[in-house]
C-alpha cells in the first residue's frame, strides 16, 4: 500500500505545470464531491487567533445546525481540556466568529443560544446571510469543473462549490471571496522560550595547598558516603574528580562529621545522579575560612580628645584638660 501511494503522488506532482517552489508546502487541491466545508483564509491564517482557537472554529463551522459545541462536549471530544477549550471560544468570541447569549424559553427554561459566523466583517458591513436549515442536512451540490492538481505557492486553492438555496429564498447576489493574504503580509509571531537560559555551571573549589595526606583524607571521605547513605554509590572516577572540592572544605577546618551529614541530609528519592549532587553541595555550601587570630582580636579604638570651653573667650577647643585655648594662651603669655 505505501509502494502505490508513492506512485500515486509522484504521479500527481509530474502533472503539476511549472518547476516546483524550492521550499515550502506543495498543495494538490482535489475537488470534493461530498462531506467538504468552504472556510475562509479570514479565518484560517488569522493573526489574532491562536491556533486551538482557529481549529476549535473550523470544527464548528463544520458541524451541522444544532449540535453541541460547549465546552463540555468539545472537551469529550478532543484531547484538550476545559480551560484550553473555554479560552478558545473567548478568543472567537473576541473576534465576533462565536456569540453567546443566555435566553429564556416559554417554559422558563434558560437555555444559551449559540451562534457562529463564517465571515463576522462582511456581517458587520451589512453584508447578505445566507438562509442555512436547522435540519442536519448534507446537501448535494454540483461541482464546477477544477484541474486535478493545482499548485499556488504558500496559498490553498479551494474549489468553488454554489451553495443550495431554497426556492422559496429570493435570489441573492454571492458574497465575495475573501482575498487570499500572503503569509509575508502576517508579521512573524515570537513565542517566548519555555526554557530560561541557565547561568553557568560554578567551578568545584581547589584547596590552596594540596598535599597527598589532604588528597587521601578527601578521597576516605567520599568513599564512605556509601555507608551513611547508600543511594550515593560514586564510582572511581566519581572519587578522583570530586577529592579536590572535598579537599577544600579539609583545608577549611570543616570536620568530617560535618562534611558528612552536608553530603548526606535530606537528599532526593531517589537520587538519580548521585555524583552530580555531591559536586552540587561540595560547590554551593562550601564553608569560609576559619578566621585568624588577628582577625578574632578586638578593635582597638583610637581616644577621641574631649571638647573644652575656653574660660577667657568661651571658644571650643579640644583638649583632655579644662583652661585656655591656644590664642588665649599666647595672649597670657605676651602679657606676661
Amino acid at each position: 500500500m505505501d509502494t502505490q501511494h508513492d506512485i500515486a503522488l509522484t504521479r500527481a506532482l509530474a502533472e503539476i505545470p511549472g518547476p516546483l517552489p524550492p521550499s515550502g508546502v506543495i498543495h494538490l487541491a482535489v475537488p470534493h464531491t461530498s462531506r467538504f466545508t468552504i472556510v475562509g483564509n479570514h479565518l484560517a491564517q488569522h493573526a489574532e487567533l491562536s491556533l486551538t482557537a482557529i481549529g476549535i472554529g473550523v470544527h464548528i463551522q463544520s458541524l451541522p445546525a444544532g449540535s453541541k459545541v460547549g465546552i463540555k462536549a468539545l472537551a469529550a471530544r478532543f484531547a484538550e481540556g476545559e480551560t484550553t477549550i473555554a479560552a478558545a471560544l473567548r478568543e472567537l468570541e473576541a473576534h465576533d466568529y462565536l456569540h453567546r447569549t443566555r435566553e429564556r424559553l416559554p417554559n422558563g427554561r434558560m437555555i444559551t443560544r449559540t451562534v457562529f459566523c463564517d465571515q463576522p466583517a462582511a456581517l458587520l458591513r451589512g453584508g447578505a446571510v445566507m438562509p442555512v436549515a436547522v435540519v442536519p442536512v448534507t446537501p448535494t451540490a454540483v461541482v464546477t469543473p477544477v484541474p486535478r492538481a493545482v499548485v499556488a505557492p504558500e496559498a490553498v486553492v479551494t474549489p468553488v462549490v454554489p451553495r443550495p438555496v431554497p426556492a422559496s429564498a429570493p435570489a441573492l447576489p454571492p458574497a465575495p471571496e475573501p482575498t487570499p493574504v500572503p503569509e509575508e503580509a502576517h508579521p512573524p509571531v515570537r513565542v517566548p522560550s519555555r526554557i530560561a537560559p541557565t547561568s553557568p555551571r560554578r567551578p568545584l573549589p581547589q584547596p590552596r595547598e594540596p598535599s597527598p595526606e589532604l588528597h587521601r583524607a578527601a578521597s576516605a571521605l567520599l568513599a564512605d558516603l556509601r555507608r551513611h547513605a547508600p543511594e550515593l554509590v560514586l564510582s572511581e572516577g566519581d572519587v578522583e574528580e570530586l577529592v579536590p572540592g572535598a579537599a577544600a572544605w579539609l583545608e577549611r577546618g570543616a570536620h568530617p562529621d560535618a562534611i558528612r551529614r552536608a553530603l548526606t541530609t535530606e537528599l532526593p528519592q531517589p537520587p538519580k545522579y548521585p555524583a552530580k549532587i555531591i559536586r552540587h553541595r561540595l560547590t554551593a555550601l562550601l564553608p569560609p575560612p576559619l578566621p585568624g587570630a588577628q582577625e578574632l582580636a578586638p578593635v582597638r579604638r583610637t581616644p577621641v580628645t574631649p571638647f573644652q570651653t575656653c574660660e577667657g573667650c568661651d571658644r571650643a577647643f579640644r583638649s583632655p584638660t579644662p583652661g585656655h585655648c591656644r590664642d588665649c594662651r599666647a595672649q597670657h603669655g605676651e602679657a606676661a
